[in-house]
């Protein structure tokens, strides 16, 4: 439930706080006085667009924010799916709005907007007139009856299963689109492993052959620069290259090493770089071997087998392992090509035990619609009749039909008769607005236990329907109150001295001459006072004073 609410520079609202408490909880005031705003600003929480024009004139951002408790297990569940700690079975929801964007925050963490409309209604709803335009769309009766029959498990096992049905069907659809099309694809796949084919690429090849190229174009330097190594280090016909010197200078100091016993240690040190300069040398020439054959000729053969791959490259890939890769592509699909009717027949087995699995799951959640059905008629019936519309005979139609979508194979519509004698119709076609009304609170009391919503805010729920009926919609909603907190918004005194906590919502002029709203919760002579003026009159008189008080007493006693 909502334990507290901040609004902050919302239309009239400069700052308004107010704590909440469980049971059914009304809102009514002067008409003007801001309690459509409190609405709009509950609705920003569950994701409602954040219109500029709600933020105060003269300010820059608006804010409403309000802390929910003692969740329930659904909402729980889902959160810590989500990955937020609510170990104390509560949570801050936010949202704030500027003149250029909105931003929604759970426990000071941000979210998305999707993610606070799904939180949101996980945590509360509101009922309006928008709701009672919704149950006269026959399109939301389906899901009303899942939730009353707790289908979620089952509907989303079969939404896993029709999910794979549209799949395999499009493959099917594919594969019989247009043969012309699949022969054209089939002899340009062909075209296109062949060009790759007739290369025979070796991966890795690519780069052997530039080395080459560059070898092949530079071997006369590469000669000359090679042969003179040879000569500085090994010597010309005379043997007097560096290799021949250091090795005379390490023979010196090994003559001279019984008399300088260092002389040793550089000699040795002498005959190590006479050996490594052997071993250059050694190195030097084979880096000149450029092979066998004429330079010339293997290079042109290189640089023609370097065009071949160029050319490859362009069409199929960036690299020889990319045109590798492309033709495995080709040939895999030119075999689903060449297969196809093979791959056809695969998939209408398939698709057979698909719609066989289907056609299952839509019986399970047909029958348990048609208990469902029964059930939610006659609740609804037995709170119409209590509404003072005994005559009204109002039914769940549940039929099934051939084609298979997202909620199954089964039509469900609510008809009504609001008459005796008269054939049932849907309701669109029937229904006033005071009777939506009545059929809008008579569903959410039948669905009370089983939506999992902990709060419910009725927007002016009394529209339409007057004394009597009034009373009774009250009592209703006094009713749900006993296992959700109800918040209602209301011009009733019928309704109004029925609830548990009773706020009122007024305007001040405050010293810069602006409008406020400002919210008071009521004692007992303050509702007395409240129900007193609405039940009319221009001057209140004790008549309808002890009016008030009586019903006020009266509504104690439910």
């Amino acid at each position: 439930m909502i334990s507290s609410l901040h609004i902050e520079n919302i239309a009239v609202v400069k700052r308004l706080d107010v704590d909440l408490s469980g049971g059914m909880t009304v809102l009514s005031g002067e008409t003007g006085a801001g309690k459509s705003i409190i609405i709009d600003s509950l609705g920003l929480l569950l994701g409602a667009r954040a219109d500029k024009d709600l933020i105060r004139s003269g300010e820059d951002t608006a804010l409403v924010s309000a802390v929910f408790e003692e969740l329930g297990d659904r909402a729980v569940e889902r959160l810590s799916e989500l990955g937020f700690d609510i170990e104390e079975r509560s949570v801050m929801l936010s949202r704030s709005v500027s003149r250029s964007s909105s931003s929604a925050k759970l426990n000071g963490r941000g979210i998305t907007l999707s993610l606070l409309k799904e939180i949101g209604g996980l945590l509360f709803n509101i009922h309006g007139q928008n709701d009672n335009q919704q149950i006269l769309d026959s399109k939301n009766h389906i899901r009303i009856l899942d939730g009353y029959a707790g289908n979620e498990a089952l509907l989303g096992e079969y939404s896993g299963v029709y999910s794979e049905m549209l799949r395999v069907k499009r493959e099917i659809e594919s594969i019989d689109s247009d043969a012309m099309e699949r022969n054209r694809l089939s002899e340009m796949l062909k075209f296109q492993i062949s060009d790759i084919d007739s290369a025979k690429l070796k991966i890795g090849e690519e780069e052997k052959l530039e080395e080459l190229v560059k070898k092949l174009r530079g071997a006369e330097k590469i000669s000359k620069s090679c042969s003179l190594v040879a000569k500085a280090v090994m010597g010309g016909e005379k043997n007097m290259g560096a290799a021949y010197l250091v090795e005379r200078a390490a023979t010196a100091l090994a003559s001279v090493s019984d008399a300088i016993p260092e002389a040793d240690e550089l000699s040795s040190r002498l005959y190590a770089i006479k050996y490594e300069l052997e071993d250059i040398a050694d190195s030097t020439s084979a880096l000149s071997d450029i092979g066998e054959g004429d330079p010339t000729e293997r290079l042109d053969r290189a640089e023609a087998r370097l065009d071949v791959i160029g050319k490859l490259k362009r069409k199929y890939g960036s690299s020889v392992e990319e045109i590798l890769s492309f033709r495995d592509e080709a040939k895999r699909r030119l075999d689903n090509i060449e297969n196809a009717d093979d791959r056809r027949e695969e998939l209408k087995e398939e698709l057979s035990a698909i719609i066989s699995r289907a056609r299952e799951l839509c019986d399970s959640l047909h029958k348990r619609r048609l208990e469902a059905a029964t059930g939610l008629t006659r609740g609804v019936t037995e709170n119409l009749e209590f509404l003072d519309m005994p005559k009204v005979r109002f039914e769940v139609s549940v039929k099934k039909n051939s084609i298979f979508g997202r909620g199954g194979n089964d039509e469900v519509e609510f008809l009504i008769a609001t008459n005796a004698g008269e054939p049932l119709a849907p309701m669109v076609k029937i229904a006033s607005g005071g009777e939506l009304a009545r059929i809008m609170l008579s569903l959410k009391n039948v669905l009370n236990t089983s939506d999992g919503i902990d709060t419910v805010i009725f927007d002016e729920i009394d529209t339409g329907i007057s004394g009597k009926i009034s009373r009774k919609v009250g009592i209703k909603l006094k009713e749900i109150g006993k296992s959700s907190q109800v918040i209602c918004v209301t011009h009733s005194a019928q309704i109004a001295s029925l609830a548990h906590t009773h706020l009122y919502i007024s305007k001040k002029n405050t010293e810069d001459g602006r409008v406020e709203t400002e919210i008071s919760m009521l004692d007992r002579e303050g509702r007395v006072a409240e129900i007193s003026r609405i039940l009319g009159g221009i001057e209140v008189t004790d008549t309808q004073r002890s009016a008030a008080r009586e019903m006020i007493a009266e509504g104690e006693a439910y």
